[in-house]
């Protein structure tokens, strides 16, 4: 019952620790961070299991982990408040051709990847877009001016 609960606390802190950090896709991760997101599962095993190497010890923790994925999709799904908790909200960040600073800021997103996203979506300037949306899952939508 201790791997449940160890698996638990760690399913919690891996959570705040990924909604801590600022929007991005999976695709967009420089190579340090995806390289950290993969260490990440070799730093919290010891954590959960302790020295249990035992059969039952990791489906226990990987049932727990599992669990806990599907409760928490579930509950994101029938809640949009906790969903707007887990998942965070879509934030504007382009209006009237104008980048919005503090919603940048806030994302620590560079004006020069707003760029990039806009040319990869055929956009030569800022000034052809009504509004941009950094969503969610990190990508950015645009809205071009009619």
């Amino acid at each position: 019952m201790e791997i449940v609960g160890r698996a638990s606390i760690i399913f919690l802190f891996l959570l705040l620790l990924t909604r801590g950090m600022k929007k991005r896709s999976l695709g967009e991760l420089a190579p340090f961070e995806l390289l950290l997101l993969v260490m990440m599962g070799d730093l919290v095993q010891p954590g959960i299991t302790q020295e249990d190497a035992s059969l039952t010890g990791a489906i226990l923790a990987g049932t727990t982990i599992a669990f806990w994925t599907s409760a928490l999709t579930y509950l994101t799904w029938r809640s949009r408040r906790i969903g707007r908790v887990v998942d965070g909200v879509p934030l504007l960040i382009v209006k009237d051709g104008v980048p919005i600073d503090a919603a940048l800021k806030v994302e620590r997103l560079p004006i020069d990847e707003v760029m990039e996203s806009a040319r990869q979506n055929g956009i030569e300037s800022l000034a052809e877009v009504r509004i941009a949306v950094l969503e969610t899952s990190g990508k950015i939508s645009f809205i071009k001016v009619d």
